[in-house]
């Protein structure tokens, strides 16, 4: 039974269920809870947010009384009270509209400060879980909706930004990438928002089993054990019952996380799930977490090249489901942004986003000459743009050629400042 009230109408004892604005504008990172901190109180009303709606039937109704004191009405009383003068109950939410596209650049920005935020969020969901607390997992949706809002607007920002992670934050960072992977998986699927969202936050839960391992296996700067290895493989099992204890966890998040190491020819665990026994879902996250782990940097090797992973993605014959490996290319490009390809002019470029009508065409920043083996000016190149002579030969890999600049290229130096990685 919602209600939607102005900021300055919250009192103490008021079941707070979504703030309206970005999640970026909350001073809190979740938005279901009963407001009974004085401190919570005056945060919201120093924000920008300007409205939010409260649920009556957990909480106290603007109508009451206001007293500061009053314990939160978790029985449903103003619910029944307005059943039994015949008033209607108050409206869920309308479905939003889609967001609007916004232009790659624009996007790259407000991604930035999202990537930020999204590492203390889910950096402290990982520490509640070593410290036996169970986990409310409602705490990541308004973090789940602002990456899945990004992806609406341009998937191919976050997505890009979330691969430019170190070995040090790896394991929280990942989940933000996975998450921002199935969202982008799953619109190219034809979900629609609401669904996207759903398997956007299996993604951000899929490694929590990864809280309960020792950390001297988790963070080791070398090649695991055979030993280690099986004691990692049980990460899937900690984390479904990890999230099986907590609250506010669908039944597509526990399969993810149960199930995204699993492979269609039976060779995966924990379960050697084959076939029509692995789900869609539980395939979209294999595909999603094994591009993200291979594609960033680990304490024992660097990451591969975009545009190489894809290739190798495909030669792996029996992991992945056809049907969705494809769609995943199409989602990212056959030359996702950041890759390193080879021009027939000879020249080298970094890809720095992407056209929609043609996957072999990106738009492409040339600077270095294979010819006279030197940098060139920098030059910007729309491959799909009538009368270009020029197209991709081949992809690169920058372990052979060392550049350390691919990622200012297509970021841009602000960008990365902003994700410390200058």
């Amino acid at each position: 039974m919602l209600k939607k009230i102005p900021v300055d109408d919250l009192r103490l004892g008021m079941h707070l269920h979504a703030m309206c604005g970005a999640w970026l504008d909350h001073p809190f990172w979740r938005t279901k809870f009963i407001l009974d901190d004085p401190a919570d109180l005056d945060k919201l009303r120093a924000s920008s947010v300007k409205e939010v709606w409260i649920d009556v039937a957990k909480g106290s109704d603007v109508e009451m009384p206001a007293n500061e004191g009053v314990a939160p009405r978790r029985d449903g009383v103003a619910a029944s009270r307005a059943a039994r003068h015949g008033a209607a109950p108050p409206a869920e939410p309308p479905p939003r509209p889609p967001p609007p596209a916004a232009e790659f650049g624009a996007e790259l920005q407000r991604a930035s400060a999202l990537v930020n935020q999204s590492r203390e969020a889910v950096s402290s969901l990982f520490a509640e879980a070593r410290m036996g607390r169970a986990l409310d997992t409602e705490k990541c949706l308004p973090l789940v909706d602002e990456i899945a809002t990004s992806v609406w607007r341009n998937p191919g920002a976050i997505v890009s930004l979330a691969r430019l992670k170190t070995h040090d934050d790896y394991t929280y960072m990942h989940s933000m990438a996975v998450c921002a992977l199935m969202v982008s998986l799953g619109r190219q699927l034809g979900m629609d928002e609401s669904t996207a969202r759903e398997v956007g936050m299996a993604g951000m839960l899929h490694d929590m089993g990864k809280a309960m391992m020792p950390l001297e296996v988790l963070n080791k700067p070398s090649k695991l054990t055979e030993a280690e290895y099986q004691i990692m493989k049980t990460h899937p099992q900690h984390g479904y019952e990890l999230l099986q204890e907590g609250k506010g966890v669908g039944e597509v998040a526990l399969d993810v996380t149960l199930h995204h190491h699993e492979r269609p020819d039976g060779r995966g665990y924990p379960h050697g799930l084959a076939g029509d026994a692995l789900t869609r879902v539980a395939r979209m996250g294999a595909v999603c977490d094994v591009y993200d782990a291979i594609t960033s940097n680990r304490p024992y090797k660097a990451g591969w090249d975009p545009a190489e992973s894809i290739a190798k993605m495909a030669s792996w014959a029996g992991q992945f489901d056809t049907e969705i490996f494809q769609a995943f290319v199409k989602s990212l490009g056959i030359y996702p942004i950041g890759s390193l390809v080879r021009m027939r002019s000879g020249k080298l470029g970094v890809v720095v986003e992407q056209n929609e009508s043609s996957l072999v065409a990106p738009r492409v920043k040339l600077f270095f000459s294979t010819r006279s083996n030197m940098p060139v000016p920098i030059e910007l190149v729309d491959l799909s743009a009538p009368g270009c002579a020029d197209a991709i030969a081949a992809r690169e890999s920058n372990a052979q050629w060392k550049f350390p600049h691919l990622d200012e290229l297509w970021a841009g130096p602000e960008v990365l400042r902003k994700l410390g990685k200058t």
